[in-house]
């Protein structure tokens, strides 16, 4: 795909507050035609909403409808950027603005601002440049960050943080030799996100149904199906360093494939055009017409690529191409004490164990595994498939790197041929488990962690529940 880049004028920066105004100007006769178009409703924990047409009356349904989400988002990464950096919110947004703004191609852009202008219409004071810091957040917070640091901070920079247990498989490996994908977000608590899944109908491309966060243009939480019937999820590459402040964002890059793609190759080829660095992954891929699966590791100096239509491929955040591995990640790939390692051996596991019997709902089983491959026992913790950092008093690796630290599992999906065909999937929010997490009560035992108070949410026990393209309810 030729990208198409389009130049800005300054953006005037100020301070971001991120807050409802006290009174909002009635809707235009233009928004209130965008907005009739698209509609939100919540059901079992998450926020499901519907968007369509060009990029800015998209953007502009986006941000009108999710604007309270939206905010709340905003508040969370300016307490956790100031936190963990004793850097000012506003320092960043203007140098992730500046650094990302003319690379965005023009569609990017006109959704951006118009979830800009949305949420301005919704009465939250805000900018073009914090919406674009916010869809940056992972690699400004994970990748670019760590890199600057070095520069002010002589000595160890942040470690790259590990997150997500994720499989595809197909075959022989599955009940009906089509293509069936889970995944699950691990992060910290107090980073996670209100719950949405988006359904996109654009007037150009594909249509798109992806777990998100609010004001998002990409997943981030990265699970997507679309009617080009591609399916994806990807885990982190645990340990990574390296990031190209002249490439193209991650997040640009992950919404033109999944918009414009039409085949695993076009999609990765898109990934790989101006590649950043930034949020290095490996992604497992899909195309449920010809039940082809492959995972695309995405460094910043090398690639790894493998294609298979019978077998599976698993993600626990350890790089398995060996040139990313030793050039671009601290990674041990031996040491089942830390968590990556220990998830890597239950995929194996779990995949022997399963040959011909992998369906839906064993999926859904796998992403709540609670078996501790270092221990050799069921115990939830940073090491279980469905992650529990909160529960360890051992940190189980680099990240969270402390005891009891709030991370681990928030979410799981599952799809399978049958489903993408029809744009379904199956999701529940909060631990894959169905575990609850009580936030107080979190805080009250490990007051460590007061500095989370305001940000860091409970999460109720929410069942799995299918989702589809167009729903209303």
């Amino acid at each position: 795909m030729k990208t198409l880049f389009r130049g800005l004028m300054p953006l005037v920066m100020g301070v971001t507050l991120a807050t409802a105004l006290p009174a909002t100007a009635p809707l235009n006769e233009t928004q209130r035609a965008w907005v009739s178009k698209a509609h939100r409703h919540e059901k079992s924990g998450w926020t499901y909403l519907h968007v369509e047409g060009a990029a800015k009356e998209r953007g502009f349904q986006h941000g009108y409808l999710l604007a309270r989400e939206i905010a709340g988002v905003l508040r969370s990464e300016r307490a956790i950027w100031h936190y963990q950096t004793a850097m000012e919110w506003d320092w960043l947004v203007s140098r992730a603005a500046a650094m990302f703004t003319p690379k965005l191609d023009a569609e990017c852009l006109a959704e951006l601002e118009g979830i800009t202008e949305g949420l301005q219409a919704a009465g939250v004071r805000t900018t073009l440049a914090e919406v674009i810091t916010s869809n940056g957040w992972i690699e400004l917070s994970w990748y670019w960050w760590p890199q600057e640091l070095k520069k002010i901070k002589e000595g160890a920079a942040i470690p790259v943080r590990q997150s997500c247990s994720s499989f595809i498989a197909t075959g022989s490996m599955t009940t009906n030799r089509g293509v069936v994908l889970a995944h699950n977000t691990m992060m910290g608590y107090e980073d996670a996100p209100p719950n949405v899944i988006i359904d996109i109908l654009p007037r150009v491309g594909r249509r798109i149904l992806m777990q998100t966060w609010p004001g998002w243009i990409h997943s981030g939480t990265d699970f997507f199906v679309t009617d080009a019937g591609l399916v994806g999820s990807e885990t982190t590459i645990g340990g990574f360093e390296g990031f190209d402040t002249n490439g193209i964002p991650e997040f640009v890059r992950m919404r033109r494939a999944t918009q414009t793609a039409t085949s695993i190759d076009q999609w990765c080829a898109i990934m790989k055009s101006g590649n950043n660095g930034g949020y290095a992954n490996a992604w497992l891929l899909g195309d449920v017409n010809s039940g082809e699966i492959a995972r695309l590791e995405l460094g910043l100096k090398h690639v790894g690529f493998e294609r298979k239509k019978d077998g599976y491929f698993a993600g626990s955040n350890i790089a398995e191409d060996l040139r990313i591995l030793r050039f671009e990640t601290s990674a041990h790939e031996t040491d089942i004490r830390n968590s990556d390692i220990a998830r890597r051996v239950r995929w194996k596991q779990l995949m022997a164990q399963s040959r011909g019997r992998i369906d839906v709902k064993l999926a859904q089983l796998f992403e709540a595994d609670h078996f501790d491959a270092f221990q050799q026992r069921l115990r939830a913790g940073g090491r279980s498939l469905c992650g529990h950092f909160e529960l360890d008093a051992d940190a189980a690796g680099a990240w969270p790197g402390v005891p009891y630290g709030p991370s681990g599992t928030v979410d799981a999906k599952v799809v399978d041929t049958r489903m993408a065909k029809s744009m379904r999937f199956a999701a529940r929010w909060g631990s894959a488990c169905g575990m609850a997490f009580d936030a107080p009560k979190f805080l009250s035992d490990h007051p460590q962690f007061d500095w989370m108070r305001g940000i860091l949410r409970s999460r109720p026990s929410q069942p799995w529940t299918e989702f589809g393209a167009g729903e209303r309810q």
